[in-house]
């Protein structure tokens, strides 16, 4: 479905088809778009493993902070291609808290780079490379832009599409406007969005998903 379609969709379940309407396209068009925000970090549903500008960091030596592509909020896999050539090696994730118990000279290690921390934007390296060497990253995103035509089609599988109207539905009847304002109907039109999409996890359980939390001893071979 297009944005056109599923525009026309939310005017017949919000009962907002008489002109001129309550909420213009372009504020539809906006929760529809911020529907698919939604929607793809509660089901996962983009996983990206192909595009360089988002899969692939050139590396330069010293500097151990890197910033990630805005759509990408998941690492899932991590691996470090060496300039110089043979096997890639795999980059495991772990938290601050973790490198300073177990490893706590972390950030002056010389040894090839093996870790990193994954923080909201951006991601740190642990250990030693050279300048070219490339950093190869898998993990899932957000769409790569805006809904911005009724012409447009959000980018998750279409089997999706109708239930985004849900979401604009419950941001329709949450502005605080006397002749639309109706919180049961937001807060179902949200339950419904929930019910097929997952709850929106919350910042502790997505920073659980970016580094290893095992309270105890983890040996690895360099």
């Amino acid at each position: 479905m297009n944005v056109e379609k599923l525009i026309a969709a939310f005017r017949i379940a919000s009962g907002d088809v008489a002109e001129p309407n309550f909420w213009s396209d372009e504020q539809v068009m906006d929760w529809l778009s911020e529907a698919q925000n939604e929607a793809c970090v509660r089901g996962r549903l983009l996983h990206e493993d192909a595009r360089p500008e988002v899969c692939r960091i050139t590396l330069v030596a010293g500097q151990f902070s890197y910033a990630l592509h805005k759509s990408l909020y998941e690492i899932t896999h991590l691996r470090l291609q060496p300039i110089a050539g043979g096997p890639s090696r795999p980059i495991v994730l772990k938290s601050r808290e973790w490198l300073d118990a177990e490893m706590p000279d972390w950030r002056e290690s010389t040894r090839p780079a093996c870790m990193a921390i994954q923080r909201d934007t951006s991601l740190r390296l642990v250990g030693a490379f050279a300048s070219d060497d490339v950093l190869h990253l898998e993990g899932y995103r957000l769409p790569l832009k805006a809904l911005a035509s009724e012409a447009d089609k959000p980018e998750i599988h279409e089997a999706h599409h109708e239930h985004l109207v849900e979401w604009a539905l419950h941001k329709a009847f949450s502005v605080p406007d006397a002749e639309t304002i109706d919180p049961a109907r937001a807060k179902a039109a949200e339950q419904e969005f929930t019910r097929y999409f997952g709850p929106m996890p919350d910042a502790d359980l997505r920073r659980s998903t970016r580094q290893d939390i095992e309270h105890r001893n983890v040996p690895f071979i360099l």
